[in-house]
């Protein structure tokens, strides 16, 4: 049986490069539910994914800024990623971080193995987050990441969250906090074997 010597890390990714994004807060929201179970936290953010240089597969080696992220991935015990809903997609810097954990690859634990991967849409619109959804928790199969039972899919618009960041619809503060509840509860369970 292992045991984790320290709380389990739970790295949040995601938001838009707009400052303040409902994105972003809802991720605020879910990491803060993985935080009160006894998780460390910590959120690579819009302001982050903005400074990532467009995944190149070229020789070279990662830069300053995606080797942060490469990093925080590899030690994270559990990651929630979320996107913005464009055009029934994730969003393009959301689809770059994701790229970037190619340098994950040759890892004992390459890219989201072991892992469980918390799926946070926000859109506005019922359509474009559910597609938008399916689409992130293929990617995260394809990382090779466990995406927990409960998605979150957010029909968000400039109302859903107040002015510190708390979201005010209790069925979608519900969703997000199921989401960080999941994946601290897949790290302390795998930490438990």
């Amino acid at each position: 049986m292992g045991s984790l010597a320290r709380k389990p890390l739970i790295v949040g990714i995601g938001g838009t490069i707009r400052p303040n994004s409902s994105t972003e807060k809802a991720l605020k929201v879910a990491l803060a539910a993985a935080e009160a179970g006894g998780g460390e936290t910590r959120l690579l953010g819009g302001e982050f994914l903005a400074t990532l240089p467009i995944y190149n597969p070229q020789p070279g080696g990662p830069t300053p800024e995606q080797q942060v992220l490469i990093d925080a991935v590899r030690e994270a015990d559990g990651v929630i990623v979320a996107s913005p809903g464009y055009h029934g997609s994730i969003s393009g810097v959301v689809k770059n971080a994701l790229d970037t954990l190619e340098g994950l690859r040759d890892d004992a634990r390459p890219y989201f193995t072991g892992r469980a991967v918390g799926c946070v849409v926000t859109a506005e619109g019922a359509q474009a987050a559910g597609t938008t959804l399916t689409t992130l928790r293929s990617i995260i199969h394809a990382l090779r990441g466990w995406p927990t039972p409960f998605g979150a899919a957010l029909n968000a618009n400039s109302g859903s969250f107040d002015a510190e960041g708390a979201c005010v619809d209790p069925k979608d503060a519900w969703q997000l906090a199921t989401v960080g509840e999941q994946v601290l509860e897949f790290a302390l369970l795998k930490a438990a074997r």
